[in-house]
């Protein structure tokens, strides 16, 4: 099943919402290692990184105030502001995941990305690349909604702008925030773990979370949009 960014069978009938960090650009480490740099410079005496990684997903601010609070530190406002924009201006130097333009180029479904990070950063981000061709003006972020991921908020507005019923969008996700946050929405979810920072513990940590399959080399995203497509068609009242 080809065809264009948002043409060709089921294009209208189903939908393909794509997470941006760490699913659509491979910033996800270049995040950590920023947020563990500041946070090291701040706390010199603090083993940062094995609280930091599993947090990945989160809002920037949770994974601070997360952090702190594990590791039994205080960081003020201005702090984590400052922080938030640094590892935003790393990642917008990240490249884009490898083979991600190939593949959303032969899914023939509606594209919308849904993202933790707030609509600026994911609007400059996507411009830079050139993946905005493939999104338009179909980005849901966290700064428009009541909750963040791994609340269903973000999925069900993205949902809502779609015209699409939650079971009518497959997802892709890379963290166990993101899986949890769109099963919640009553989305099909793949996980992927083919960035960066993707790890062999990511597989079961995704399943449990809620998706259906796990992947790691985006090249294989259009044959699995096109069996999901396949089932949802065939399971559609």
């Amino acid at each position: 099943m080809t065809a264009g960014a948002n043409g060709g069978p089921n294009g209208g009938q189903f939908a393909l919402i794509c997470d941006c960090d760490g699913v659509l650009i491979d910033s996800e480490a270049v995040a950590a290692r920023m947020l563990v740099h500041e946070l090291e410079a701040r706390w010199p005496d603090a083993d940062v990184e094995p609280v930091v990684l599993p947090l990945l997903g989160l809002r920037i601010e949770k994974v601070l105030q997360g952090t702190a609070a594990q590791l039994g530190k205080i960081l003020g406002a201005d702090d984590i502001e400052a922080i938030r924009r640094a590892v935003e201006a790393a990642a917008m130097e990240a490249p884009v995941v490898v083979g991600i333009e190939a593949a959303l180029a032969q899914v023939p479904l509606t594209k919308g990305c849904a993202s933790n990070s707030f609509r600026p950063y994911v609007e400059n981000v996507l411009v830079r690349t050139g993946l905005v061709r493939f999104f338009g003006n179909r980005l849901f972020c966290a700064d428009a909604v009541p909750n963040p991921k791994p609340a269903p908020d973000v999925y069900l507005a993205a949902a809502l702008g779609l015209g699409l019923a939650p079971s009518a969008c497959l997802v892709v996700e890379d963290s166990v925030t993101g899986v949890t946050a769109a099963t919640a929405a009553g989305m099909t979810v793949l996980g992927f773990i083919g960035g960066g920072h993707a790890s062999d513990a990511q597989i079961d940590a995704l399943h449990a979370a809620g998706a259906r399959h796990v992947f790691d080399d985006m090249l294989q995203l259009p044959e699995l949009v096109a069996q999901w497509a396949l089932s949802a068609t065939a399971a559609a009242p």
